[in-house]
This record gives C-alpha cells, sequence and structure tokens, in this order.
C-alpha cells in the first residue's frame, strides 16, 4: 500500500475531465505534449499557465487516460492539505503517472520541498512519468531546496495560455451538452457579458442553470440567467 495510513490521500481523480472535453484552442501542441507524456519513461513535463487555462483539467484527463491504458496512476492537489499529508507521497514509485497541481503553494515548506523530491526522484528511477502544474514558471517559484527545482528543470516545460472570447463559448456550449440540456446563444451572451470572466465561474453558472431549470420546471432563458447571478450569485461579476 503505497500512501500513509494516518492521512490517506485520493487516488481517484477528482474530476471527470477527458482530453476529448478540452477546448485547445490556442493550447494544442500543449495538450499533445501532456497527451504523449504516458508514451515515454522516466519523463517529466512542468505545465504552467493562469487560472482557469486548463491545467487541472489536463492533469486529471491524463489520469483517466492512464487508467484506461491499465496504467496505475494518482492525482494530489497540494494547494489545501495539510503539512501532515506530505506523508502520503511515500512509496508513489510504484505507480507509472504521478500528477501534482498547484506546486507553487507548498514553496518554503521544507516538510512538503523535501517529500516532492524524494517522490520525484523515486518516480522517476522506476521509469514513471511526472505531470506538475503551477500558475507560476518554475523559474518564478522560490523554492528552499534547490534541487527540487533542478530535478523539475530536467523535463519538459510547457506553458497554457488563456481561453479566449470564442473558446469560452464553446467551453460552455460543451459543458451544457454534457450535462444534457440546451443552453441559448442569447442566455450564453447574456452569461459571457454580465457574468465573471474566469472559466470556472461560467461553468458554475451553466450548472446552476442546470439545476435551476430542473428544480423550478423552467426554460433555460435569460431572465432564469439573471435571477442566478443577481446579488452577486455564482459567477456574476462584481462592478
Amino acid at each position: 500500500m503505497p500512501f500513509s495510513p494516518q492521512i490517506p490521500l485520493q487516488l481517484e481523480p477528482p474530476r471527470p475531465d477527458r482530453f476529448e472535453d478540452f477546448v485547445e484552442g490556442p493550447n494544442a501542441a500543449v495538450a499533445q505534449a501532456v497527451r504523449h507524456l504516458l508514451d515515454e519513461e522516466a519523463a517529466c513535463l512542468y505545465l504552467s499557465g493562469p487560472e482557469s487555462s486548463g491545467k487541472s483539467h489536463l492533469l486529471n484527463a491524463l489520469c483517466h487516460d492512464a487508467r484506461e491504458r491499465g496504467m496505475a496512476a494518482f492525482y494530489i492537489a497540494v494547494k489545501h492539505l495539510p503539512e501532515e499529508a506530505a506523508a502520503g507521497l511515500e512509496g508513489l514509485q510504484v505507480l507509472d503517472l504521478v500528477c501534482v497541481d498547484d506546486i507553487e503553494h507548498i514553496a518554503g515548506n521544507a516538510t512538503w520541498e523535501r517529500a516532492l523530491f524524494r517522490c520525484f526522484n523515486e518516480v522517476r528511477a522506476a521509469g514513471g512519468r511526472l505531470l506538475v502544474a503551477s500558475r507560476q514558471p518554475l523559474a518564478s517559484i522560490g523554492f528552499d531546496l534547490p534541487d527540487l527545482a533542478s530535478r523539475l528543470s530536467w523535463g519538459v516545460r510547457q506553458k497554457l495560455r488563456a481561453p479566449g472570447e470564442d473558446d469560452k463559448r464553446e467551453i460552455m456550449s460543451g459543458r451544457a451538452r454534457k450535462l444534457h440540456i440546451e443552453l441559448p446563444e442569447d442566455v450564453r451572451e447574456y452569461v459571457l457579458k454580465h457574468g465573471r470572466r474566469d472559466v470556472a465561474s461560467l461553468l458554475k453558472i451553466v450548472e446552476g442553470l442546470k439545476d435551476a431549470a430542473f428544480i423550478e420546471k423552467r426554460r433555460i432563458t435569460v431572465p432564469l440567467a439573471r435571477e442566478l447571478m443577481k446579488d452577486r450569485g455564482p459567477g456574476a461579476r462584481r462592478p
């Protein structure tokens, strides 16, 4: 059992994201690089990009892809984990893929830095793959352990660009299709104009519209979207 008995870490990817759901836009080459990571042994890819550019989506998608190919995969987002959870990284060299999200949040924490350094070395030595994501480029993260940054720099570095307006439209429409609802164009444009600009907030509105329409037995219309977003509700833009 490769996980700490004190603080068990989640083995299953927490989100159902797939590569076919990822709107590539300006990031087609990056998405392809992530997909091909499974084809190489002892490979490491460092993925950076702004909020809502799709980093977590790609990490979860690669985990699902690995499992469908009969590989053992592990995803961990370190952003909200306590220091004690670092012990759960022991023994991960038995896996084919380890994905670490939000790595910038452990910079300066000696326990996490040492645990990740040891984990990365063991996974690489065993021929496993590493996919690491951060909002910041590697050179901008102030790790106290120089060897940790050095190990990460051995691999490929890719940078995601934030999705444009057309990409956001496609992302919203794609989520609506996945939820088996119809998102009229006028509703989508209203949300884009009056909602917050990040993808996570836009998707929350789409999901909220689905729930509201189901519970209240109403059609998805601009008035329903307006009601959902009023009083700075889910995804509403602050003035």
